[in-house]
């Protein structure tokens, strides 16, 4: 729903996958996105699923990206999966190869955070980029125009021992509900717009 050229948050800040309803919270915030933002993108969207597959709490990206890499859609590109994970040694590159091959494109970043307790197994949607790393005191660039957040633990001192202790059950939940999210929107903004399948 648009409000003065904007999104109306219809839908909680962060949506809790033990949620009966996430599914369709998720999805109806990200139709709201993708009917706003794409058609001034070329109806073009890259998803560059951040992280790595070596620390549990890190590995929601590349899980992720594994479930839609089969998405056959002329006007959507995945970047990272768990064989060809998007991570700190290679972000940089993967962003400079998406502005030349996808100058157009919808970017959506998609990565793992750290939060309170109470947000732990929520996922958010947002505008604007994500600085990768930033909870493990990484530098790297910012990337996205929208971006997909998932709560998996909480933040500490201790922030990568935490990550490498975190429950895969809370990351595949999150990862469950973001891939079949964008999978069931892709597919409603595809047939609206009638957008031909590969």
């Amino acid at each position: 729903m648009l409000e003065n050229n904007k999104i109306t948050k219809t839908v909680p800040k962060y949506i809790n996958t033990n949620d009966p309803n996430n599914f369709h919270d998720f999805c109806r915030l990200l139709n709201q996105y993708f009917d706003t933002y794409l058609p001034q993108h070329r109806h073009e969207l890259v998803l560059i699923c951040i992280g790595t597959d070596r620390a549990t709490g890190d590995s929601l990206g590349p899980l992720i990206g594994y479930k839609l890499k089969d998405l056959k859609y002329t006007n959507i590109k995945i970047y990272g999966t768990l064989d060809e994970p998007v991570h700190a040694k290679n972000l940089h590159d993967t962003i400079i190869h998406v502005q030349k091959t996808h100058p157009h494109a919808l970017v959506i970043s998609i990565d793992a955070c750290l939060g309170s307790v109470q947000n732990i197994g929520c996922v958010s949607i947002g505008e604007g980029s994500i600085r990768p790393g930033a909870g493990v005191q990484k530098e790297l660039p910012a990337v996205g125009d929208l971006h997909i957040i998932g709560i998996v633990n909480l933040s500490s001192a201790m922030n990568m021992s935490v990550l490498q202790n975190t429950r895969l059950s809370v990351v595949m939940k999150m990862a469950d509900l973001i891939a079949s999210g964008v999978r069931h929107c892709s597919w409603v903004y595809s047939h609206k717009n009638k957008l031909q399948n590969r």
